[in-house]
């Protein structure tokens, strides 16, 4: 695919992003842009521009997930704008490398020394959910960045530290190519603060109402088709535990983790190369005791990642409606991933998102809206809201 035509407003942000790379006032420059808006078409003409001007250019695309890096992936491979010598994937394969011990086993990471780092500059996507340390950690390599995410999206949880907050450089008009994709139409519908009406929008995108009877069995099939290309997203952690309890007794006869079953990571643990919000599946699972606790030794082979993680994970945490830290020993944190809240969701796409449309009390109008915004347009194909 060759890069479409752009329209006057994206020829002003690359002219913007090209006038910072040649003579930039401070290190990084921050692009917010809405679902439809042309963000990746931008990175894809800024690539080549610097590749007639520069010739020899070495760029790092990153993310916070693998998941979110490949979905960029296809994208720019799509326009044809990645070379060789670029590097795309996760940000912590980027800039960390693995400690091993005498026998080959990763004991750890550390931050690779900014002499052996070769790229000219970084191009950091889904940047909200970038967290201020390892910011700091990519800043430290004193190259250009320029972080990239959709300023319409709910904030990090419990973090004041938001790249994507107030962007210097915003594209707020849906690229025409978009204009007629119904989940961007909806996507427009919440984010002027609309009500999304019951019926259908278009093949497999449709509101549904969780009253009738024909919904249910809908949900039911789709559940039991689950797999994954599915994103079952909620409000609530109760309604996540019993959304992974009904569709894991479509699947396995106990309540307890099994081989085969979907995972999510839900603290951070930048030693064992795992961070909040990974996504994977148990490869081996068995229930050890040690100085008084008891815990799961597991191999889980995580989405997109080369190396399964191997490690203790807490027995409580599993369809517990809170965090449960114990602060004992090296455990790790996993629940069943079936069923997400759509805060964990962020950075991810799947092709089939079912989405059950619960409003906190607590929640105001404008963050309301971000919340069905940010589910809405983690939906690439196929979108199911329940409400």
């Amino acid at each position: 695919m060759t890069t479409p035509k752009l329209s006057k407003e994206q020829t002003l942000i690359i002219n913007s992003i090209m006038d910072w790379f040649k003579s930039p006032k401070k290190q990084y420059i921050t692009l917010g842009g809405y679902a439809g808006t042309g963000k990746t078409t931008i990175l894809a003409s800024v690539a080549k521009v610097l590749r007639r001007e520069r010739k020899e250019i070495d760029i790092a695309y990153c993310s916070y997930t693998g998941k979110a890096s490949r979905v960029l992936e296809r994208k720019l491979k799509d326009y044809n704008a990645i070379s060789s010598s670029d590097y795309i994937g996760t940000i912590h394969r980027l800039i960390y490398k693995a400690v091993v011990d005498e026998k080959g086993n990763i004991i750890g990471w550390e931050r690779i020394p900014q002499p052996e780092f070769k790229y000219s500059l970084i191009v950091v996507d889904e940047a909200s959910m970038v967290t201020e340390d390892i910011w700091n950690d990519l800043l430290s390599y004193d190259v250009p960045i320029v972080a990239v995410g959709d300023h319409g999206q709910l904030p990090p949880i419990k973090s004041s530290f938001n790249l994507m907050a107030n962007p210097e450089l915003k594209l707020e008009r849906i690229y025409r190519q978009e204009a007629d994709n119904p989940i961007i139409r909806i996507s427009q519908i919440v984010r002027e603060g609309g009500d999304i009406p019951f019926g259908d929008f278009g093949e497999n995108i449709k509101k549904l109402d969780k009253r009738d009877e024909s919904t249910k069995n809908e949900i039911v099939d789709i559940f039991g088709n689950f797999d994954d290309s599915t994103m079952i997203l909620c409000g609530y952690n109760a309604s996540r535990n019993r959304l992974n309890s009904e569709i894991r007794a479509l699947r396995f006869d106990s309540p307890s983790p099994c081989c085969g079953d979907r995972v999510i990571c839900l603290k951070n643990n930048r030693n064992m190369n795992i961070y909040n919000g990974m996504t994977g599946t148990i490869q081996a699972i068995l229930k050890e005791k040690t100085k008084g606790y008891s815990y799961y030794q597991t191999e889980i082979l995580l989405d997109f990642e080369k190396e399964p993680f191997i490690g203790k994970i807490s027995i409580e945490q599993f369809n517990s409606p809170t965090f449960t830290d114990q602060r004992v020993g090296d455990i790790n944190y996993f629940d069943f991933g079936y069923a997400l809240t759509v805060h964990k969701a962020q950075g991810s796409q799947s092709k089939r998102v079912v989405l059950f449309d619960e409003r906190f009390k607590s929640m105001d109008d404008d963050t309301y809206a971000r919340w069905l915004y940010t589910a809405v347009t983690r939906a690439e194909k196929e979108l199911y809201i329940i409400a």
